[in-house]
């Protein structure tokens, strides 16, 4: 089968009939969701993680990566958080899709030497090496970001604010600009991990992309590579956990992270931890990024007004496969408490009739085996009826019952390969969305059996491996000495490709 020749057909026949807008609607995930990020990056949301804490198994890891593709040796300022974007993480522990405990971080930044004519320098001019985020070894960081972190407790239309913080200065970790610059960059980076009140741990700092996927095949009209099936993969390259089969598009690609590590007990309805067939243990999470109402720019920016959510990201299935082009932007900025004006989309995907027209089998619409992935339901909460749904909403739901699994174990196709511990139960750095989302648009909640179509790009798990610890995500690429990994040249790994990204 032909699966690119065959999907660009359909596309055109759709084009010709008026059914399809937009190309992007139907392709795989991105960098840039909607419209709106494409032109806001620094607000662009590039996946939001959540997961039971394999290193800490009661406790919850949330992830908010941000300001996607970001070339490592891009100076001489970089890439810092932006001081005008509240960045949140939100939870719904009741089932109303509504957030009832929500994290917040706001970032300043300081230019400690305004004479130097890049934000970062080391030994050079009689200034030393950085090897400290604060004092002594701290002199050559320029730009310097400092954030606070604040837990908003919503109950009865009151909120109860707490300063995580407590009165410590807690900084950003800078890219890695170097070896001469930043000489153990390994050691400056540990030094951003900080303990907070109740429990809490926090690291903010750019890291390497840990998302994975070969976004050029995809957005050329469903182009994969045939070394890797075409979009279909063969069975051993199915069944492979730690090889690359196609070109990874963000290797070598840094981005900005902010990684949250709270017990569990803080975050259920009712303060305890519970087992995995207990209602109790399910929470919807999901991140978003606002900008204050009015910015006034000119030798210092001037923000102010209510803050106007511009982004937000739960389960990476909806907004990047679901969601039609011409309602990104009004998905991107509504509240997931409203998201049954988005039903139609959720209910008979333009995917799922893309994948049909060349031969994939699917389910017919309405497709009421997607609900899982927008409602609280089994198999995620075991025993939750229709009473306990709540309405369709887009959070990544995390049943904090299920214990992690052993890292060596992990499979990237997680729930679907019984990990039960990954996505969408949750969604960890290995898990392959990718293929995985793909799959359940073509039905195989419904029937594994029959609507088992192994969908896939070849691109089947970071280049740079996650850690087994807190922070999770990996340091960031080094400017000076890193290199992308892309078609002809090396990078794929194993065998079958002799370490050499296939063209075709």
């Amino acid at each position: 089968m032909n699966l690119r020749r065959l999907v660009m057909q359909r596309v055109l026949v759709l084009l010709a009939a008026g059914s399809l807008s937009q190309p992007s609607a139907i392709f795989a995930a991105s960098h840039r969701e909607a419209p709106i990020t494409a032109l806001d990056q620094k607000a662009d949301i590039t996946v939001w993680y959540t997961f039971v804490s394999p290193e800490h198994p009661d406790h919850v890891i949330m992830i908010l990566n941000v300001d996607p593709f970001l070339e490592p040796s891009n100076g001489p300022n970089y890439f810092p958080f932006d001081p005008g974007i509240l960045y949140e993480m939100k939870v719904d522990n009741n089932n109303d899709a509504k957030e009832d405990i929500t994290f917040q971080f706001q970032f300043k930044t300081e230019i400690r030497a305004p004479g130097v004519f890049t934000g970062f320098v080391g030994n050079l001019a009689g200034i030393p090496a950085i090897t400290a985020l604060d004092g002594p070894g701290s002199e050559g960081l320029s730009l310097r970001q400092s954030y606070t972190v604040t837990m908003v407790q919503t109950a009865n239309g009151s909120n109860t604010v707490t300063d995580l913080t407590s009165g410590k200065t807690l900084y950003a970790v800078p890219t890695n600009v170097g070896p001469r610059t930043m000489p153990d960059y390994n050691t400056l980076r540990q030094q951003g991990i900080y303990s907070l009140d109740n429990g809490v741990r926090v690291f903010a700092g750019t890291v390497a992309d840990p998302f994975f996927i070969d976004l050029g095949a995809a957005f050329d009209s469903l182009n994969f590579r045939a070394a890797a099936g075409g979009g279909v993969l063969i069975p051993t390259v199915d069944n492979e956990d730690r090889y690359n089969f196609a070109p990874n598009t963000l290797a070598g690609y840094n981005v900005n992270s902010i990684v949250l590590e709270v017990p569990i007990a803080r975050l259920t309805r009712d303060g305890k931890v519970h087992g995995r067939n207990e209602k109790q243990a399910v929470i919807g999470t999901y991140g978003t990024t606002s900008r204050q109402r009015t910015t006034v720019l000119g030798d210092t920016s001037d923000d102010s007004g209510s803050w106007a959510q511009v982004q937000r990201m739960g389960n990476p299935l909806i907004n990047e496969l679901i969601i039609g082009t011409g309602s990104k932007d009004k998905f991107s900025m509504d509240d997931p408490v409203n998201d049954s004006q988005f039903a139609s989309f959720f209910l008979d995907p333009l995917l799922a009739k893309i994948f049909s027209s060349v031969g994939i089998p699917v389910p017919p619409a309405p497709r009421t085996d997607l609900l899982p992935l927008v409602t609280y339901a089994p198999p995620i909460c075991v025993l939750c009826t229709a009473d306990d749904a709540g309405p369709v909403a887009d959070l990544l739901r995390l049943n904090t019952g299920i214990p992690p699994q052993d890292p060596a174990r992990v499979k990237r196709l997680a729930f679907l390969v019984g990990d039960v511990a990954g996505f969408p139960n949750g969604r960890r750095l290995t898990d392959d969305v990718v293929d995985i989302a793909a799959r359940a648009v073509a039905g195989i909640l419904a029937d594994p059996s029959k609507y088992g179509t192994r969908i896939g790009d070849g691109v089947n798990t970071p280049t740079s491996p996650p850690l087994t610890v807190f922070p999770f995500v990996a340091p960031a690429y080094s400017g000076r000495d890193s290199a992308h990994s892309g078609p002809g040249q090396s990078g794929c790994t194993p065998y079958l490709y002799e370490g050499v990204c296939p063209v075709n």
